[in-house]
C-alpha cells in the first residue's frame, strides 16, 4: 500500500504555482508527517490583490487569495472571453449657474445735490449776463435785476460761446441731479460697461451721461400663483408658495440675468418639481421638511444671480382637478375603513368585558356553545345599539 501511494505521488508532478485567474489543484492527502507544508492556494489576476481566506471543508485552514479592487470584472457567460474590467461611473455634479466674476457690486462715484443746484445756478446765471451783455434782455428783467444798461454788443460769435458754456454748464448741473429712496438702488452704466451702484438717500448729483436703471432693494415676498408638483406617490398636486426674498448684489441681479424676478419665479418651479410635498392631511412636520428643502434648492439656484432667499413655504396644497375627486373618494373611503375598525374594535372589547364579569361574578355557568351564542348575540345588539346612535 506504501508502494503504490508512493509511486503514484512521484507520478503527479507538483504544481509549480498558482495561475492566474485559477484556482490551483488540490494536493492529495499527505501519507506521513514528514512531507512538507502545502502551498498556498492563491486566485489572483493582473487587474486585483489578494485576501487570504480560509477554506472550511479542508482538515488545515489553507490561505485562498480572493480578487478584490476598485474595478468590477465582468465577462460574458459562454463565450469564453477575458475578465474585462468594467469602472462604475463616477456621478456628474450638478452644474451651478455661473456669472462673470468680475460682475460684483460696487459704490459710485456720485457728489451731493448741493453741488449739481450750484453749478445750474451757475449756468442760468451766466445764460442771464450774456442776454445783458448782448442787449437782448428786456429792460424790465433789467431794473428787477438791478443791473446797469449797457450799450448792445449783439449775438456774436462771442456771445454764442458764452450761450453754449453756460448752457451747458445749467444743463450739467440740473440734469445731474437725483433722488435717493430708501430701500431703493440705481444701477449706473455707461455705454454698456458697468460704473457703480447708488444706495445713497436723498439729493445727490449723477452724471447725466450715465444710464440709470433703478432696483427694488427691499425684503420682499412673492405668493406665487397655483405651481404643479407632486407627491411621494406621483400624485400630482397644485402648490401655492410663498417666497420671502430680496436683492443682494444689485450689478449681477440687474446685468447677470435678464429678469431676476422671471428667474426666482423659474427656479421655484423646477425645485417644486424635484421636492415630493405631502396633500392634504399628509404627516405632521411634512410641511416644514418640503419648506426647508425647497428653501434651500431655490437659495442655492438663485445666490448666483444676487438674490438672497429666507424662506420657500407652501401655504396652500390641493389635488390637481384632474385627480381631485378621485383622491376625494379615496379619502372618505380611508376614512371610514378606519371609522369602521374602530367600532369594530370597541365593541369587540365590549362583548369582552361583559363576557368576563358575568362569568366571574358567578351569575352565569356557559359551556363553549353558549359563550359563542352570547358572544354572537351581544355582537349583534352592540353593532346595532351603535349604528342607531351613529357613534
Amino acid at each position: 500500500m506504501s508502494t503504490t501511494t508512493s509511486s503514484s505521488s512521484s507520478s503527479t508532478p507538483e504544481p509549480e504555482g498558482p495561475r492566474p485567474g485559477r484556482l490551483s489543484s488540490f494536493p492529495s492527502s499527505p501519507t506521513s508527517e514528514s512531507d512538507g507544508p502545502r502551498p498556498a492556494r492563491l486566485i489572483q489576476n493582473e487587474a486585483t490583490t489578494e485576501i487570504p481566506v480560509h477554506l472550511l471543508f479542508r482538515d488545515d485552514p489553507v490561505p485562498v487569495a480572493v480578487p478584490v479592487g476598485p474595478a468590477v470584472v465582468a465577462r460574458r457567460e459562454g463565450t469564453g472571453e477575458p475578465p474585462r474590467l468594467r469602472r462604475p461611473a463616477a456621478a456628474k455634479p450638478r452644474p451651478v449657474p455661473e456669472v462673470d466674476p468680475e460682475l460684483a457690486e460696487r459704490p459710485a462715484r456720485v457728489l451731493p445735490g448741493a453741488a449739481g443746484v450750484f453749478a445750474g445756478a451757475c449756468g442760468a446765471a451766466g445764460c442771464a449776463v450774456t442776454s445783458w451783455w448782448a442787449g437782448v434782455l428786456p429792460p424790465l428783467a433789467v431794473e428787477a435785476l438791478g443791473l446797469p444798461s449797457a450799450a448792445a454788443a449783439g449775438l456774436g460769435p462771442v456771445q454764442w460761446a458764452a450761450y453754449a458754456g453756460a448752457g451747458a454748464l445749467g444743463l450739467v448741473g440740473f440734469g445731474g441731479l437725483a433722488r435717493g429712496r430708501t430701500g431703493r438702488a440705481w444701477v449706473l452704466g455707461l455705454f454698456g460697461r458697468y460704473r457703480g451702484t447708488v444706495r445713497r438717500t436723498g439729493l445727490m448729483w449723477v452724471n447725466p451721461l450715465l444710464l440709470r436703471r433703478r432696483v427694488d432693494v427691499r425684503l420682499r415676498h412673492w405668493r406665487s400663483e397655483p405651481l404643479a408638483a407632486a407627491d411621494g406617490s406621483g400624485v400630482a398636486l397644485r402648490v401655492v408658495v410663498l417666497v420671502v426674498w430680496r436683492v443682494r448684489d444689485t450689478a449681477r441681479a440687474t446685468l447677470g440675468v435678464e429678469d431676476h424676478e422671471a428667474y426666482l419665479r423659474e427656479c421655484v418651479e423646477a425645485a417644486l418639481a424635484r421636492v415630493p410635498v405631502e396633500p392634504p392631511g399628509g404627516a405632521k412636520g411634512s410641511a416644514e421638511a418640503a419648506g426647508e428643502t425647497l428653501t434651500r434648492l431655490v437659495a442655492a439656484d438663485t445666490a448666483p444671480v444676487g438674490l438672497e432667499v429666507f424662506s420657500v413655504r407652501p401655504v396652500r396644497v390641493e389635488y390637481a382637478p384632474e385627480v381631485a375627486a378621485a383622491m376625494h373618494r379615496r379619502r372618505i373611503a380611508a376614512l371610514d375603513a378606519r371609522h369602521r375598525a374602530s367600532v369594530l374594535t370597541s365593541v369587540v372589547d365590549s362583548v369582552e368585558d361583559t363576557v368576563t364579569r358575568l362569568t366571574m361574578r358567578g351569575l352565569v355557568e356557559l359551556d363553549d356553545y353558549e359563550r359563542k351564542a352570547l358572544v354572537k348575540d351581544l355582537t349583534v345588539a352592540f353593532c346595532a345599539g351603535r349604528g342607531e346612535t351613529g357613534s
